[in-house]
């Protein structure tokens, strides 16, 4: 019970702080609405299946609806009935039961295990926007909306039917007291508006591959002295020394004998 009242008030610091965000997020874009039909209303017969009335707050209409039992089934497991009853100024993007049943066999109950409500809780919440996104906002827009979940939904309002990121709206502007419920055919995954900037994964994992094994070139040096240079630097100071005269003093005769020519003699200078 404390872990839900902890992620119901995460989830509601979320709604007090996306208000204006969600306001500004939705850009016009070119559209094409049905000649002398409201731009609210255009592609409303696509967009129109079993009808949703109003029937008081968000969860009391989608409660009076029928189809959305694992809906209102996953909101009373995550503690937010509450927080969708009291806040007013919301807009929620409702899966129907049709489209929780298409999600892949095993993820539903897993997502509804005790161990899973915060994911759960986090799914529900990419549902929900806090303003009042109806069709006079969506019609002819497109654009990403931060969600109370913290990560932004796609909403196309320039294609017919409306999209929610993959999602189709099949019924929109069901006006309940405290906000708007626009019906989608499948359930909002979130992560699933990648970041513009974030390179493919295969690519990121070749590239992390490409570092760890990359090793850089050694450094240029100086190119390594031969055998012959070697010899060469060895022996030049003896042979520079060999090539100087040996001075004629009594020791070095007594040592090397007498000198073969005059130099290294000291010879007194002669006169004229």
């Amino acid at each position: 019970m404390h872990l839900t009242r902890l992620m119901t008030a995460t989830a509601a610091a979320a709604l007090i702080t996306g208000a204006a965000q969600a306001q500004d997020a939705m850009t016009p874009a070119p559209s094409t609405p049905s000649e002398g039909v409201p731009a609210a209303q255009a592609g409303a017969s696509a967009r129109a299946s079993t009808q949703v009335a109003p029937a008081g707050d968000i969860v009391e209409t989608v409660q009076a609806s029928g189809q959305f039992t694992t809906l209102v089934k996953a909101l009373e497991a995550t503690n937010l009935v509450g927080l969708l009853k009291d806040n007013s100024n919301l807009t929620v993007f409702a899966p129907t039961d049709a489209a929780f049943a298409a999600l892949p066999a095993g993820e539903l109950d897993r997502l509804m295990a005790e161990e899973n409500r915060a994911e759960l809780q986090k799914l529900l919440t990419y549902h929900v926007v806090n303003a009042v996104l109806d069709g006079s906002k969506i019609d002819g827009a497109k654009g990403p909306v931060p969600t109370v979940a913290g990560e932004n939904i796609e909403v196309d309002g320039s294609s017919d039917p409306w999209m929610v990121g993959q999602a189709r709206v099949t019924q929109g502007d069901v006006m309940a007291d405290n906000g708007v419920v626009h019906v989608v055919d499948k359930v909002l995954m979130p992560g699933a508006v990648p970041a513009a900037a974030a390179p493919p994964a295969a690519d990121a994992a070749a590239g992390a591959d490409a570092a760890s094994t990359y090793e850089p070139a050694p450094p240029a040096t100086e190119a390594a002295p031969t055998g012959m240079e070697s010899d060469t630097s060895a022996t030049a100071p003896a042979q520079a020394s060999a090539m100087q005269p040996i001075p004629d003093t009594p020791e070095n005769r007594a040592e090397y004998g007498e000198p073969l020519s005059n130099a290294g003699q000291n010879s007194a200078p002669r006169g004229n």
